[in-house]
C-alpha cells in the first residue's frame, strides 16, 4: 500500500509520520509530499530516509491513501485530484468539513457513517474532536440540549512559527508576527478570523462540527476559543445541559467506558487533566466532573488532549486504519 502524507514537513505532518510508525500502519511505500520549496528534502520513517516530492509526482505514483495536513486552499485544489485516481483522502483542514457531501469523522464517535464510496473524508477541528469524544456517550444516555465551551488552546495549534515566536518572547526576544499581540505572558481571546456575527471562525467550527459529528442539529453549542501561552495540549471548560437528569458517578462510569477517554477526577489528590500530562498521548482526558447547581440537569467538566495527536494526526490515522479494516485499502 502506497501512502502519501501531504504537508509532511509541517508540525502535524511530522506527527502523522510518527503515529503511522508507532502504530505500524501497513504501508509498503511512503510518499512524503510538500511545497516546491521543500522538494528534495528528506524525512525519516522507520529509520529510512524518504525524499519529499511535489503533489504532481505523488499523484503519478498512484497512492491508495493520502493523508493531508497542508491547509484548506491546497486541500480544495489537490484532494479531488487524488480522489480521481481512486485514492482515499483523509483531510485535516477545514476545507471539506461542512460540505454536505463529505463525512466528518471521529472514529470512536461516528466511524460507522463511512462507506466505500467516501473518497474524501474530513478530519474535524482539534478542539471539536476532544469535546465530542466526551459528549457522544453522554448524549446517548441523557440527550444534550446545550453546550457552552471555553477553550484554552496551545500555540502548537497555530504551527511551528507560533511555537518559535512564543519561545523567542520567553527568552526576552522581540519575536512577533504570527499573532496580533504578544502571546507569552498573555491570553488572546482570538483564534482564526472574526466573522460578521462577532464570533471567530474557530468558534463557529466548534458549533457546526459538533452537530454534524453527533448527527443531531438540535444540540445547541456556543463557544469562546482562547489562545494561551502553552506549547502543546488544548484544554476546555465545558458546561453541558441535558434533557434528562444524571448522577455524577454514573457520568464517570459512562466516560470511563468510552474508548479513547480517560477519567482523571480526584480533586482531593489534586488529580485533574493537564496539558503536560496529555503530551504525547492519544487519549482524551476528562475531569472536574461536577453538577452545575445554577440550573437543572447540567454538568461541568474539564477536557484535555494533545492537539497534534488525537486533535489532528492520530484521528486521521485512525480513520485510515478504519478504511483498512473494512478492506477498502
Amino acid at each position: 500500500m502506497r501512502v502519501a502524507v501531504v504537508g509532511a514537513t509541517g508540525l502535524v505532518g511530522s506527527t502523522m509520520l510518527q503515529i503511522l510508525e508507532e502504530r505500524n500502519f501497513p504501508l509498503t511505500e511512503l510518499i512524503p509530499v510538500a511545497s516546491e520549496k521543500s522538494v528534495g528534502t528528506k524525512v525519516k520513517y522507520k529509520g529510512k530516509e524518504y525524499s519529499v516530492v511535489n503533489a504532481e509526482t505523488a499523484i503519478s505514483m498512484k497512492p491508495q491513501l493520502a493523508i493531508f495536513s497542508a491547509g484548506g486552499s491546497i486541500s480544495l485544489e489537490l484532494a479531488p485530484k487524488f480522489a480521481e485516481i481512486g485514492c482515499y483522502v483523509v483531510d485535516n483542514s477545514s476545507a471539506w468539513r461542512m460540505d454536505p457531501t463529505k463525512k466528518l469523522v471521529v472514529p470512536e464517535v461516528n466511524g460507522h457513517v463511512l462507506t466505500k464510496e467516501d473518497l474524501i473524508i474530513a478530519n474535524p477541528n482539534c478542539s471539536t474532536i476532544q469535546m465530542v469524544m466526551v459528549l457522544k456517550p453522554l448524549h446517548d444516555k441523557y440527550s444534550i440540549k446545550r453546550v457552552v465551551v471555553s477553550t484554552y488552546q496551545s500555540v502548537s495549534g497555530t504551527g511551528q512559527k507560533a511555537v518559535k515566536e512564543m519561545e523567542d518572547q520567553r527568552a526576552g526576544g522581540e519575536g512577533f508576527g504570527v499573532y496580533p499581540h504578544r502571546i507569552d505572558m498573555n491570553v488572546l481571546p482570538h483564534i482564526d478570523v472574526f466573522q460578521d456575527n462577532g464570533y471567530t471562525k474557530e468558534e463557529m467550527k466548534m458549533v457546526k462540527e459538533t452537530c454534524k459529528i453527533l448527527g443531531d442539529e438540535s444540540v445547541k453549542v456556543t463557544a469562546t476559543t482562547v489562545r494561551v501561552p502553552v506549547t502543546g495540549g488544548h484544554s476546555e471548560s465545558v458546561n453541558i445541559e441535558f434533557k434528562n437528569d444524571f448522577e455524577e458517578n454514573d457520568v464517570r462510569e459512562i466516560l470511563s467506558n468510552m474508548p479513547g477517554v480517560v477519567v482523571v477526577d480526584n480533586p482531593a489528590a489534586n488529580a485533574y487533566p493537564m496539558p503536560l500530562d496529555a503530551a504525547g498521548k492519544d487519549e482524551v482526558f476528562v475531569g472536574r466532573i461536577r453538577r452545575d447547581y445554577s440550573q437543572p440537569n447540567t454538568l461541568n467538566c474539564w477536557i484535555v488532549a494533545d492537539n497534534l495527536r488525537k486533535g489532528a494526526a492520530t484521528n486521521a490515522v485512525q480513520i485510515a486504519k478504519y478504511l483498512y479494516n473494512q478492506g477498502w485499502l
